[in-house]
């Protein structure tokens, strides 16, 4: 204690000896307009009254209200009620628990562990220039390295979506895993059983596992939500464009200098691997890797994915599953997700899945 603070409490026990001070009521004095203590012990004795008897099983702040009033005893208002109740512990509601944020990646353990790289990728839809055509963005980031690019577009296509994958590969690198939502371009068809799209054929065919995150979730696209926010805020809103070459040029310069920032953090995630040299994508060749979908069960602890019905567990019921689709072992094997345990990650069920083989038709 500072030399002050103990000349106070000299002060203030005057003649007596300190340690026949009474100091239990804390610091001394006190607010002009403190509720006075009687009048505490008027409402906590009303409270447990009410507790106890009261017909309606009201004992809250209202209720306290009411029974001073009835007995003619100064009533006090609402928020000071509150407040001497929650300062004598009085009050039956449980604050809700707050607990960490899961790592990033937490559904994947490579990519929670830090072992492994994910890249993200969504489309912007419908962005309009005045007198000119509607325009589509496609958006990717890295999870860890925070690598970004963003290319503009006419149409939303999966030709698109190939070149530009494949570019942004040849010049980063190939991650480990390749982020997606659920539309058609990305996934493929859905009105087909075992339908494999182009997108993931590519990924398949250079050793990424594509990933497609669960319909209506929030949290697992929040990196590339994240930055497609970013983008449209620092570029779209900021500027009036003509043209789409006009905007073309102005997204590219805005990349450029986002990566120029954020070049340390790349420095510091897991490596990427080579793009193979005079790669060709045959879209016919037998289909060999894991696919990963994430999903939630339905009532009956079933996963649905790839058009088909799997079944996890009665006991794992409207809960997050891991789905690896592996096409070399010919098995779905289902793991269970929670956010509150990121860690834990049991193995529930592995179910026989063979996917008869048919020509490519796009």
């Amino acid at each position: 204690m500072s030399p002050s603070n103990v000349a106070y409490w000299v002060r203030r026990a005057g003649s007596q000896r300190l340690d026949r001070v009474e100091l239990s009521n804390g610091k001394p004095g006190g607010a002009w307009n403190r509720t006075a203590s009687e009048v505490e012990g008027r409402i906590l004795v009303a409270r447990r009254e009410l507790r106890e008897s009261s017909v309606l099983g009201k004992y809250g702040a209202r209720a306290i209200q009411a029974e001073l009033q009835a007995h003619a005893s100064p009533a006090p208002a609402l928020a000071t009620i509150n407040r001497v109740l929650a300062r004598h512990g009085a009050l039956d509601g449980a604050r809700r628990l707050r607990r960490p944020a899961p790592p990033r990646g937490w559904y994947l353990p490579e990519v929670a562990a830090g072992r492994a790289e994910v890249d993200c990728f969504d489309w912007i839809e419908d962005l309009k220039i005045a007198d000119g055509p509607l325009l589509q963005v496609l958006t990717g980031t890295a999870l860890c390295g925070g690598q970004v690019d963003a290319w503009p577009e006419l149409k939303i296509t999966t030709d698109a979506a190939l070149y530009r994958l494949s570019g942004r590969w040849q010049q980063l690198g190939l991650p480990d895993y390749a982020q997606f939502d659920n539309d058609a371009v990305f996934q493929g068809a859905h009105h087909f059983a075992d339908a494999i799209g182009r997108v993931s054929r590519l990924c398949l065919a250079l050793g990424v596992v594509p990933v497609f995150a669960p319909p209506r979730e929030p949290g697992f696209q929040n990196a590339i939500e994240g930055f497609n926010g970013l983008w449209q805020a620092k570029v779209w809103q900021r500027h009036r464009f003509v043209d789409f070459e006009e905007f073309t040029a102005a997204s590219a310069r805005y990349i450029a200098a986002h990566r120029a920032r954020s070049v340390t953090r790349g420095d510091h995630a897991p490596p990427r691997r080579l793009f193979p040299p005079d790669f060709e994508l045959d879209l016919n060749a037998p289909l060999a890797g894991t696919v990963i979908f994430l999903r939630r069960t339905d009532e009956t602890g079933y996963a649905q994915l790839l058009g088909r019905r799997f079944p996890v567990d009665p006991h794992w019921p409207h809960r997050l599953v891991r789905c690896e689709v592996d096409l070399s072992a010919y098995q779905v094997r289902l793991y269970a997700l929670r956010r509150k345990d990121p860690a834990n990650q049991p193995l529930l069920n592995a179910v026989p899945y063979h996917r008869q083989y048919k020509p490519f038709r796009g």
